[in-house]
């Protein structure tokens, strides 16, 4: 059964840069929050132009290499996670507890957060076939909407 992925609202980032013993000043205090919010719209998967776009709006002193900084300290603390959804950005989202796959429209960017039983009995399954124990994955589908006749 497939079934959209169900947002992940209680990831708080802050403390989990607190427990991972980051400093946070201001500015990267900003960002985490901004990628916090940013978690609750499972289609919206900002690159760091976006977030430091956000980010001027609060702060105007944040410059674009404190973003780039902040984002690759944070993913490097498994904070949060990198994608390159083939369209030449990388694009973040914070890591959950919950697995997810993606589902990307080509012609608009738009993302779609699925989970599907059948895919994941399927590569557990492949994995095994081929004489291994699957730890982990990532799958992406990139896709073109149906034209409604």
């Amino acid at each position: 059964m497939i079934k959209k992925s169900p947002s992940p609202f209680a990831v708080n980032l802050e403390t989990k840069c607190l427990k991972n013993g980051l400093r946070l000043t201001d500015q990267r205090r900003i960002i985490v929050k901004l990628l916090e919010e940013t978690v609750s719209d499972t289609k919206f998967h900002p690159d760091v132009d976006q977030i430091h776009q956000m980010a001027i709006k609060i702060d105007k002193k944040i410059s674009i290499a404190t973003v780039y900084r902040t984002v690759k300290l944070l993913e490097e603390y498994n904070i949060i996670d990198k994608h390159d959804f083939k369209a030449g950005k990388s694009r973040y989202e914070a890591v959950t507890e919950t697995h997810h796959d993606h589902l990307i429209d080509v012609n608009t960017g738009e993302i779609t957060e699925f989970v599907d039983d059948e895919i994941e009995k399927l590569k557990k399954k492949l994995a095994s076939k081929l004489g291994y124990d699957l730890i982990d994955h990532r799958l992406e589908l990139y896709c073109k909407k149906k034209k409604v006749d």
